[in-house]
């Protein structure tokens, strides 16, 4: 039974604090769409989609109204393409593609996530074909979102794979130069990538999902930063138990949501994802929290053991709350999407290698990174290396979101609009890792993957 200083508290983080669900994903599996024919399969995609997330948007607006919480994104995960590909050129991927747009748009969602390969270990012909296509697909659509897993802890890292992301990415940033490289933040590149993650733009349905699912991704970064700024001077334990009851209080939210929404679209609930993810917005911030607990600005020295500190009690706080914690849950680190984030690379505190630091106790990884459009492709190819390795030896799921801004350098902005945020441009070490990029081949997995 909610008391009413429960309820109270409860209207105050949402009218105050910034607290929202962030998303209610839909996972549907496009296996049985399977066929030898592009028109047919491209006619059952479609047909899948919409028939089974018709009502997606409209149970979202219900569940809104009906509990005065705000759901900012209904969104669509799908079978990574990759799978459907085999046999498959590059225009009948470009042709998938499209569907899933035209398919998103019929139901209204803001991103599909899907267009995905995995890669750890090698490349099948259907994932040479979509990661080809990957450039043309994101600069001519605007809601299909494409991830490539290129290591596991089991498996090792494939290099080759990181190689030509690193090209991938370079042609994605060209062919939206004229909107600052837009399309590369439809794009993540990942290490132990979880097969039942909401956010975008990594979600993809996983083939240990059911045939549909609703994941649900809450936040509240702002509910975070206020209860630590109203505690005092207590010690660090009190500061993560502090943490941990916010956490556990969003999550129980957040799976209520789930589980409400499932049962009205006929489908399984699948897990809740709770993760801090910040957006632009004053007083919505990862940066503010850690500067909160005592950081003077986020990038100075201290900063990774309170990140360490945040990403810990969230974990604890929603595994109390919930059995069905999923997804990434933690603490995300994107840097435009981060007003403080912002702000500490604007005043010097905060630099990429500062950011690498961090990834290794956050959610996910150098995230909404923007560089030079000038680095070199191998060059963005090591930054991924960097970051699949933190990964791959800490058994835990990494990613690299990076932009490389045509016609930027180090210093300028760039304005993405909306949750992207805007960015200053970050500088890169000059020096280079090319011929080390170019040996290929597959990196071993770690001793610690011998755990059976």
């Amino acid at each position: 039974m909610l008391t009413m200083e429960e309820i109270l508290e409860t209207i105050k983080m949402i009218q105050e604090e910034n607290l929202d669900i962030r998303t209610i994903t839909m996972g549907i599996s496009l296996r049985d769409c399977a066929d030898t024919d592009i028109q047919s399969l491209c006619r059952k995609i479609y047909d899948k989609i919409t028939a089974a997330a018709n009502r997606l948007v409209e149970v979202g607006d219900e569940i809104e109204r009906e509990y005065g919480l705000p759901i900012v994104n209904k969104r669509i995960a799908v079978t990574p393409v990759s799978f459907l590909a085999d046999g498959k050129s590059y225009d009948d991927c470009v042709a998938i593609a499209r569907t899933l747009e035209r398919a998103a748009e019929a139901v209204g969602v803001n991103f599909i996530g899907g267009f995905s390969a995995l890669v750890h270990k090698g490349f099948t012909a259907g994932d040479h074909v979509v990661i080809e296509s990957i450039p043309e697909v994101l600069s001519t659509t605007e809601r299909v979102c494409a991830s490539v897993n290129v290591a596991t802890t089991k498996a090792g890292i494939n290099m080759d794979a990181v190689s030509i992301m690193g090209h991938v990415i370079k042609d994605a940033a060209y062919r939206t130069a004229d909107r600052d490289g837009l399309a590369c933040a439809k794009l993540v590149v990942f290490a132990n990538i979880p097969e039942d993650n909401p956010f975008m733009a990594g979600a993809f349905h996983g083939f240990g999902e059911p045939e549909k699912v609703i994941n649900v991704g809450v936040s509240g970064p702002g509910v975070v930063k206020k209860a630590i700024e109203g505690m005092g001077n207590g010690d660090l334990g009190a500061l993560s138990e502090k943490i941990k009851k916010m956490a556990f209080k969003i999550t129980r939210m957040g799976e209520l949501v789930g589980r409400v929404a499932a049962e009205r679209l006929g489908v399984l609930f699948g897990i809740v994802d709770l993760s801090l993810a910040p957006t632009p917005a004053v007083g919505d911030s990862v940066a503010e929290i850690l500067e909160a607990m005592g950081i003077e600005r986020c990038g100075a020295p201290g900063t990774t053991a309170a990140l360490a500190l945040l990403n810990d009690a969230v974990k604890k706080g929603g595994a109390m709350a919930s059995s069905y914690v999923g997804g990434l849950s933690g603490a995300f680190i994107p840097v435009s999407e981060d007003a403080g984030m912002v702000r500490a690379v604007e005043n010097g505190a905060l630099n990429l290698e500062k950011l690498e630091a961090m990834t290794a106790v956050c959610s996910v990884g150098l995230d909404m990174i923007v560089v030079p459009g000038d680095v070199p492709p191998e060059t963005i190819s090591a930054i991924i290396a960097d970051e699949i390795a933190i990964g791959v030896i800490n058994q835990k799921t990494t990613a690299v979101r990076i932009i490389p801004a045509p016609g930027k350098k180090a210093g300028d902005y760039v304005q993405f609009g909306g949750l992207l945020g805007s960015s200053p441009v970050l500088p890169v070490s000059r020096y280079r890792a090319s011929r080390f990029i170019k040996r290929g081949g597959r990196i071993p997995a770690p001793i610690q993957s011998l755990s059976n």
